[in-house]
């Protein structure tokens, strides 16, 4: 990902006001007796989204044409806000360094990926964490916050990395809490910009698509 990729957020203000959220592909296959084989084809869901619904003036259709154009269209990834799933707990409390377990310590490991995990009941889903915002990440061992200066955060990878010193002891539970971006590309080579119906309340469409980690 990394040469192909730029480690730049998409405009704020117009993904705030986006629209989409994971897809998945299942595959169904109905029976002559009605009864259906279920089986998805993909281990992991890939987030689509419709930025276009975000742009609502001039200037923000603008920002987004340089954008894309410097993107050169589908051929570089970014990064993307999705303003309903970007941290590693609810949106209406903060991050804290308990929010999830990502791992468990062994007494020799000193590397651990950032993760999510969604639902607490017979199949949760656990989504890799490829693009923190590594400033807001916090790191706990056992419920213990570990100091910014014992663990380091690849924000460009969500590896975690403990000092020497630092690393978690067999069995001890490792948790982090963080905010993070979607690695996202354009899913077009062309942007289609009819200025008259634009400014009469019609939405372009400014579709992406997820870079799966």
């Amino acid at each position: 990902m990394p040469a192909d990729f730029h480690e730049i957020r998409f405009p704020l203000d117009v993904s705030l006001r986006g629209s989409g959220g994971p897809s998945r592909m299942t595959e169904i296959v109905t029976l002559a007796s009605g009864r259906e084989h279920r089986n998805s084809r993909w281990a992991d869901s890939r987030r689509r989204y419709d930025a276009g619904f975000g742009i609502r003036t001039l200037d923000a259709l603008h920002a987004v044409l340089a954008f894309f154009e410097e993107r050169r269209g589908r051929l570089y990834g970014f990064r993307y806000r999705d303003r309903v799933d970007h941290l590693s707990g609810p949106p209406s409390r903060p991050v804290t360094a308990t929010d999830q377990v990502i791992g468990t310590g062994d007494g020799t490991t000193r590397v651990f990926q950032l993760a999510k995990t969604y639902g607490t009941g017979p199949a949760p889903y656990r989504r890799v964490i490829a693009k923190p915002v590594a400033e807001t990440v916090r790191v706990a061992v056992d419920g213990v916050a570990v100091p910014l200066g014992q663990v380091a955060c690849d924000g460009t990878t969500g590896l975690l990395t403990f000092a020497t010193e630092a690393v978690p002891p067999p069995g001890a539970a490792v948790t982090a809490g963080f905010a993070f971006d979607v690695p996202v590309r354009f899913d077009t080579d062309a942007l289609s910009i009819d200025l008259s119906a634009f400014t009469v309340g019609e939405i372009p469409l400014v579709p992406l698509i997820e870079i799966v980690p």
